[in-house]
Parts: structure tokens; sequence; C-alpha cells
């Protein structure tokens, strides 16, 4: 049974740069898509980013493009995600998810099929 285990969330000051890490660990791995999502308060989960293991393809959601980096290590069985210039908006719960098989909405939550449990990231001055 895989599980997966955020890393590296916490309390910051807006403007700097935090990296996340999400590590499978229990049994082999071998994903199609992992991911980030992130659930701020009083609001639904949204996707972040994207990548497809096999590639490191990457994917973005709007808000994450050009200030969020996703990449993964395949001998670690470790994603990361570098967040630049994070601000108030970022603060949130963010979720670490694995899709064992493709799909053409990796965006979707619904796609994936392995959680972690998320990590706290609270940006505030």
């Amino acid at each position: 049974q895989v599980q997966l285990t955020e890393y590296g969330g916490g309390s910051i000051q807006p403007g700097v740069l935090r990296r996340l890490a999400c590590v499978a660990s229990g049994a082999t791995f071998s994903p199609y898509f992992m991911a980030w999502f992130r659930q701020a308060p009083g609001k639904e989960r949204e996707f972040v980013s994207a990548i497809r293991w096999r590639d490191a393809a990457e994917y973005y959601a709007p808000s994450a493009k050009g200030r969020f980096t996703i990449s993964r290590e395949k001998p670690k069985d470790t994603m990361y995600l570098e967040m630049n210039r994070l601000k108030s908006d970022d603060t949130a719960v963010y979720y670490c998810a694995a899709a064992r098989s493709a799909s053409t909405t990796m965006t979707a939550a619904a796609a994936y099929d392995l959680w972690g449990q998320g990590t706290q990231l609270t940006v505030s001055s």
C-alpha cells in the first residue's frame, strides 16, 4: 500500500520562497500523473500543478504559472513544489495526489486515486 506524505508547510512571510515535498512510501510506485492541490478555508479544493511521472511534463493552474515550479526525483519517489513570491492568497492546506492512469482531466481531483494528508501553509506578515 503506497502512502503519500507532504513536508514543508509552515508559517511564512509574504514574498519568500518555499519548497514543499511529497514522498511516496510503502510499495512500488509508478503513477501516471502526480499533482498538487490546495484548499483554503471556506473554499473548494483547487488544482495547482501536475507532473507526468514518465517524462516530467509540467502543468500549472493560472494562479501558479510563473511563480511555482513542480519537479520530481524518480529514484526517491519524491515530488516537489517550489513556490516563489508567496502572498496571503496562497494560504491553504496543500495536498499531493497520484493518479495511476492517464486522464484528460488531470486538473480534476476525481482523476487521482491516492492522496496525502496535507500540509498547512500560512502566508502572513
